[in-house]
């Protein structure tokens, strides 16, 4: 009887401990890449790099963890490739602007992805963005940007990036005077290129970012915010004016709204290709919100100047959804804006 007994709760302990056992994590021994839709030395880069000096160690198996750079379109290029080329098996993570969520809401050319069949990671950062300017340009407040007797040359990458659509959403609703110089390959470039007095700034620069790869222009004075795009203002930015205090008629507020406000927490958007094992979504999906709750990972990022105020992949899939509910008309005028 003691016999059976003890066999029995052999058999019932192998049952449960069998498939723990067979089960070795997915990413052991292998190398994680994550694709970032944008040039080194900008924003989604230094995330990127700072997410994957920490991720790995939330991860079962521990697996190498690499950044790669793959260039064009506003990071259209990267969304394209990790939706229809990258093998779903969990391998790849696209850090690409959500802002090019709008572009298949809109329906332009060039959009190979669906947005809402991306397996979503997380956000590390709402985006709280901003219009800077030289020094030298001469616009170093509002006031003397709608006085500006020329129109002031703004930096962007592709459509769908918010160094695009800001200022197009901006000049519309606010009537500023705003000549938008496009095809940086990113904000580093843009960032050059404005030190070297080809352009007066950026618009659509999230603040977070701005602080940690143009620090020295910020501290000295030499690059100087004059405007935010959000709902309400940065508590490190008392002084600076929010944009849609600008606006004067309704229209102008929804455009702002809808174009700016409603993008702006999927501006920083990490994805798996659709198809990806439920399983593996969600083993990285943890492994990411692990991470941004990680002290040394937050530590790493405050080292440089990032800040950290994320969402969860499950959070994120649900903003993505709401994104594609906006009023028909609005969308329509969006269209019209930014084509």
């Amino acid at each position: 009887m003691k016999f059976g007994y003890l066999c029995l709760v052999m058999v019932v302990g192998l049952a449960f401990s069998a498939p723990t056992l067979a089960q070795e994590p997915f990413l052991k021994g292998k190398t994680l890449r994550v694709i970032v839709g944008f040039s080194p030395g900008g924003g989604f880069d230094v995330y990127s790099r700072t997410i994957a000096r920490h991720i790995g160690k939330h991860i079962p198996g521990n697996p190498t963890v690499v950044v790669e750079n793959m260039t064009g379109a506003g990071s259209l290029v990267a969304a394209n490739h990790v939706f229809k080329v990258a093998k779903p098996d969990g391998l790849v993570v696209g850090s690409i602007n959500g802002g090019i969520f709008i572009q298949q809401l809109l329906g332009w050319p060039g959009i190979e992805f669906d947005a809402l069949k991306f397996e979503h990671v997380g956000v590390p950062v709402k985006d709280k963005s901003v219009c800077v300017m030289t020094r030298a340009s001469g616009i170093t407040s509002m006031e003397k940007w709608i006085a500006a007797k020329a129109p002031v040359k703004l930096g962007a990458t592709g459509p769908g990036s918010a160094t695009h659509n800001v200022p197009r959403i901006l000049k519309e609703a606010l009537s500023l005077p705003i000549h938008l110089v496009t095809g940086y390959k990113g904000i580093a470039d843009i960032r050059l290129a404005a030190e070297g007095g080809e352009l007066a700034g950026a618009c659509g620069w999230t603040w977070d970012s701005l602080k940690a790869t143009w620090s020295r222009a910020m501290d000295s004075g030499d690059a100087v915010v004059v405007l935010q795009t959000l709902p309400e203002p940065h508590p490190e930015l008392p002084k600076v004016p929010l944009a849609i205090k600008f606006a004067k008629t309704e229209e102008a507020r929804q455009l702002i709204q809808s174009g700016i406000h409603a993008v702006s927490d999927v501006t920083y958007s990490y994805v798996l290709s659709p198809a990806t094992p439920k399983e593996r979504v969600r083993v990285l999906r943890r492994a990411f919100t692990d991470t941004m709750n990680d002290p040394e990972f937050v530590a790493d990022a405050k080292k440089s100047r990032l800040g950290v105020d994320p969402l969860t992949g499950e959070e994120l899939e649900r903003t993505v959804a709401g994104l594609f509910k906006l009023d028909s008309g609005v969308v329509a005028r969006l269209a019209q804006v930014l084509k």
